[in-house]
């Protein structure tokens, strides 16, 4: 029987009773023998929770309770952007990502990407397929391995976290598009693993375009 499930009830338990939020978590080799499982069940865990939005992972600094922290400035981009800028910047840096990553990407980072995967195809919620799908473009950021490059992704998808972005997805991702964005999905950690950066550079082209597309054309007819 798998471990999973009561492996998150216990981590919730830990976080709620005795870890303030924005507090680290010990470290995974801690953790896993505190709990009594495995370093991989351990990992698939937090992978859940921080797709819930529980936790959040900065790559050699650890593991920390609530969401990801917004740059100092985050805030006020927000109040002057607009969701076509937004998709402009990440047109401008998420190809270059996923070209970066098909050179650098790790077994490791390629088992994360396939796990997205898999969870988002299973997602029963919009919800749940976002926060996947936001996981997903993460991991391929991560596989990239430039700190500044990463920076600025995070720092757009902070911006990406304010309401007017839930309102557009809830409205504009039917089943088809959601079918056809895990295709693009498919495709692009397929053209990674391949280390085939032309290809993993314009599926991820393709992929936003058509994001943007589905996001904003209905504001544009408004």
């Amino acid at each position: 029987m798998s471990r999973l499930a009561p492996t998150l009830d216990r981590l919730r338990q830990l976080i709620d009773t005795g870890i303030g939020r924005g507090s680290r978590l010990p470290p995974e080799r801690e953790l896993a023998q505190r709990l009594e499982i495995s370093r991989g069940t351990l990992r698939r865990a937090l992978e859940t929770l921080e797709a819930e939005g529980v936790i959040w992972r900065h790559v050699g600094q650890g593991t920390f309770v609530g969401l990801r922290p917004a740059g100092p400035d985050n805030a006020a981009i927000t109040r002057v952007t607009n969701p076509d800028e937004v998709m402009e910047a990440r047109l401008a840096i998420e190809p270059h990502l996923a070209r970066l990553a098909a050179l650098h990407a790790t077994a490791e980072d390629l088992a994360r990407m396939e796990n997205c995967l898999r969870k988002g195809d299973a997602a029963t919620s919009i919800a749940t397929y976002e926060a996947w799908d936001s996981r997903l473009h993460r991991a391929i950021a991560e596989a990239a391995r430039n700190r500044m490059l990463l920076a600025l992704f995070d720092a757009l998808n902070a911006v990406r976290n304010d309401k007017i972005w839930g309102r557009l997805k809830t409205e504009t991702l039917t089943r088809p598009r959601q079918e056809g964005y895990s295709t693009h999905h498919r495709r692009l950690v397929a053209a990674i693993g391949h280390r085939d950066t032309a290809a993993a550079e314009q599926i991820m082209r393709t992929h936003l375009e058509a994001v943007r597309r589905d996001l904003l054309a209905p504001r544009a007819a408004s």
